[in-house]
């Protein structure tokens, strides 16, 4: 039988930005960018979630519900800092961690018994090794499945920690609504309802044929999910096994919408940029990538390129883009949001072109000493100089890696 820690970090931007400065304590403090802004809640202090604010709502609408809040562009380098932080102590309890996030992660914690003793004795040693060597409070969710640890880490905010008993993850489960349980958003909570199902305890009662046969795959994963069981997506991997992203992409939204040609093309240089940075870190090749398009609005389109080789230099996947956005760019057409994504990775390095293998020597040899330097000095260090007049600041949502946190290649 596992025992499955799900370590979530309380309020974690905030928290990382009231130790820079104190005086935020105890105010309503929301990250993200400024409230007259374009773009959305990254996070929010306790105090601010008082007046209905949450992460991903508005920038503008958490202004209307909370003027007096304090507003943070915040510090995407920092929140990274603290979190390798947090995952070096985690490491110091268990070699199988997973970071699901950037504030939160799965520890297998089987057979650790005879080191830090059972396991809620366990988890009050590590949620104290946490707070001394990094001042930052967290939750803890522990049982005998990811699943059912991520939900109860959930009900212990804030500060607390929650152990489900083994042979009691049903019955613990039963009460709460299904939006409680992970994947299951607004859409498929209303389908639910509209078969009378609110609660967890009423979908386990449920036929898995039943299931399957209205929701598919969904309803299979439901189904085990709702008995406390590991199933579907994330949940259907072993803590640990370290599995590449299958996908990676960056998009960025205008302040102000733009038709001006040079500002758009620059700035899907500069997402190339950063994607490709990341497909080099985790050591990987990629032989598709996709362009998003979203206008005033918010009508939106996407294209994508197959390439005849997988590549991991920013130049061939900057000339597709450009290629996808010259094509389907009407001209004069103002832009909110331009995305850019790579995929169908491999790790094999493909075969030096006879026409470009010197040149793509040379680009590999000047990329990684680049990324080496952005690494040491922050990503703003070095640009392409096509990125030059689409540089712009990072907002901590935009920033923040949205697949998986995977250890990268070295």
């Amino acid at each position: 039988m596992k025992t499955i820690f799900h370590i979530d970090m309380d309020a974690f931007f905030v928290s990382v930005e009231e130790l820079l400065d104190p005086t935020l304590k105890g105010k309503p403090v929301i990250v993200g960018g400024k409230g007259t802004e374009r773009g959305v809640v990254s996070a929010a202090s306790y105090e601010a979630r008082k007046y209905g604010i949450h992460s991903a709502m508005p920038l503008r609408t958490a202004q209307q519900l909370c003027p007096h809040a304090i507003f943070l562009d915040g510090h995407m380098h920092l929140y990274k800092e603290y979190s390798d932080k947090v995952e070096a102590v985690l490491r110091t309890f268990s070699p199988l961690v997973d970071m699901a996030s950037i504030d939160e992660a799965y520890m297998d914690m089987t057979g650790c018994e005879r080191l830090f003793g059972p396991p809620l004795q366990a988890a009050h040693r590590l949620h104290q090794a946490i707070t001394d060597k990094t001042g930052l409070n967290s939750s803890i969710g522990i049982s005998t499945s990811r699943l059912v640890s991520k939900i109860a880490s959930d009900q212990a905010k804030r500060n607390g920690i929650l152990w489900i008993l083994p042979g009691t993850e049903a019955n613990w489960l039963a009460p709460l609504e299904v939006k409680r349980i992970p994947g299951v958003g607004k859409v498929t909570e209303k389908q639910l309802a509209t078969i009378g199902i609110k609660r967890i305890g009423d979908l386990a009662q449920l036929d898995e044929k039943f299931l399957m046969d209205r929701f598919g795959k969904l309803g299979l994963a439901l189904s085990g999910k709702a008995h406390g069981k590991d199933a579907g997506g994330w949940f259907d991997t072993e803590i640990g096994s370290n599995d590449d992203p299958k996908s990676i992409s960056h998009e960025h939204t205008f302040n102000e919408d733009t038709s001006d040609f040079t500002t758009l093309r620059a700035t899907l240089v500069r997402l190339c940029e950063k994607v490709m940075k990341r497909l080099r870190d985790h050591g990987l090749h990629a032989r598709t990538t996709q362009l998003k398009l979203r206008f005033e609005g918010f009508e939106t389109i996407t294209r994508a390129k197959s390439l005849a080789d997988p590549t991991d230099i920013d130049r061939d996947i900057v000339d597709a883009i450009l290629q996808l956005f010259e094509s389907n760019y009407p001209k004069g057409r103002k832009v909110r949001l331009l995305g850019v994504h790579v995929g169908q990775f491999t790790t094999t390095t493909p075969q030096p072109n006879l026409l470009t293998g010197q040149d793509d020597h040379k680009w590999r040899s000047a990329l990684k000493a680049a990324d080496k330097l952005k690494d040491k000095f922050g990503q703003d260090t070095l640009h392409l100089g096509g990125a030059l007049k689409g540089i712009y600041k990072d907002r901590v949502h935009e920033a923040a890696p949205k697949d998986p946190i995977r250890k990268p290649k070295q």
